[in-house]
């Protein structure tokens, strides 16, 4: 029987990946608590379903940074996808483009920016880790030469997190699984002094990370809009506002680089109520049903990204394996969407979800008030400058 679902799909893969290879894609930091809590918490929101409605003629779309994608789920950036099929990048860009949605390439593709948008005619982004000026600059340059239509910047590994499990296997990436965008660059046989030679960072130059305020330099570099990807908190969303970046991507990086954090669904409401619509909000870790994705929405992301269950799709099918991974979440989408009463994503809001007693309030206590002043503001009852000086207060932000 096919797989029906993106369980099912993860069952056949762990079947047919050798199992190094498969602790290397699956595995979470320490002791997994991260990696878990994404699914437990996801699974801890329940729905409020809405009937008695006319929801026969149903529209997933969206746009992203003004692209226009078939529904709000995209493929998020994932290194060294040779790993379980030989065509990797290549046939997620084309199943991409296939389903009608953004792939985003990582840095360390085992595939070059110029190979994908060879073969990809679908919307890109390219995923940078910043590995010094001069390899960012020429990152950038030839991902906007290449036609991507967004630079997603990951600042949520500062240094490398080896993974036990990886220690235990002995770990190392093999000969397919070479960095495809380093593969002329003499820099990439100079170690980190943090590399044990198992971190993410092996076989490509190391990350150097960026601070806050070398952000405006990088986005002198490019047209492209500027996305930043592994932010879990309201105060870094409003700093990410203050140095005008275009979105954001919360994201605990699957529970991959550091343990014991709250999931990426819990810190999604403070980031939103943080940013008050400044930049597009986007979700990722843990994403594995349609309805989990309703729920990110419906907590005001603007649109989802997933991970792991491309690698699922590609280890059984290559590119048809992920077209069907994509093509089950939009139906699973499109189904709870009816269901709770909505013809459009846009339509979506947290009336809908029935929250946990641990995401009924916030550990923070001016996100609250954050949401009280957006109120307010949406009301025409302060100005968008009184706002924005009481939110810069309650945050602790200084103008510079």
């Amino acid at each position: 029987m096919e797989p029906i679902n993106l369980y099912d799909f993860e069952s056949r893969a762990k079947s047919t990946v050798p199992h190094n290879v498969w602790d290397y894609i699956s595995r979470g930091s320490q002791d997994g608590i991260a990696l878990k809590r994404n699914r437990s918490m996801l699974e801890s929101i329940l729905l409020r379903p809405r009937f008695l409605r006319d929801v026969r003629k149903r529209n997933l779309s969206t746009t992203i940074l003004g692209e226009p994608i078939k529904f709000p789920i995209m493929i998020a950036p994932a290194s060294s996808q040779t790993l379980v099929h030989p065509d990797g990048e290549i046939a997620t860009a084309r199943a991409a483009a296939t389903a009608g949605t953004i792939m985003s390439l990582s840095t360390s593709s085992t595939k070059s920016i110029e190979t994908v948008a060879a073969a990809a005619s679908g919307p890109l982004w390219f995923q940078l880790f910043h590995c010094g000026k001069d390899q960012t600059e020429d990152l950038v340059k030839r991902a906007e030469d290449s036609g991507y239509k967004a630079i997603c910047l990951t600042v949520d590994t500062p240094i490398p997190s080896d993974k036990e499990v990886d220690i235990r296997n002995n770990w190392q990436l093999p000969p397919e699984a070479y960095r495809g965008n380093f593969s002329h660059n003499t820099l990439t046989d100079i170690p980190s002094q943090f590399d044990s030679g198992i971190s993410e960072g092996h076989g490509r130059p190391p990350t150097i990370p960026l601070t806050f305020e070398q952000l405006p330099w990088l986005k002198s570099l490019t047209r492209l809009p500027l996305v930043i990807k592994g932010i879990r908190t309201a105060e870094d969303a409003a700093l990410c506002v203050e140095y005008d970046v275009d979105g954001i991507v919360v994201s605990n990086h699957g529970g991959r680089q550091i343990d014991c954090t709250l999931s990426s669904i819990e810190t999604l409401p403070e980031v939103v109520a943080a940013v008050n619509g400044k930049a597009e909000i986007y979700f990722d870790s843990g994403v594995r049903r349609g309805s989990d994705v309703l729920k990110a929405l419906a907590l005001g992301a603007k649109g989802v990204l997933i991970g792991r269950p491309i690698f699922w799709g590609l280890a059984v099918n290559g590119q048809a394996g992920v077209e069907k991974v994509l093509d089950i979440l939009y139906r699973e989408l499109d189904l709870v969407l009816a269901y709770c009463g909505f013809t459009s994503v846009d339509q979506i809001d947290d009336a809908i979800l029935h929250l946990p007693v641990e995401m009924e309030y916030s550990r923070i206590p001016y996100v609250e008030e954050i949401r009280g002043l957006a109120d307010l503001h949406s009301k025409g009852l302060i100005s968008r400058k009184e706002f924005d000086s009481k939110r810069e207060s309650l945050l602790g932000i200084e103008k510079q």
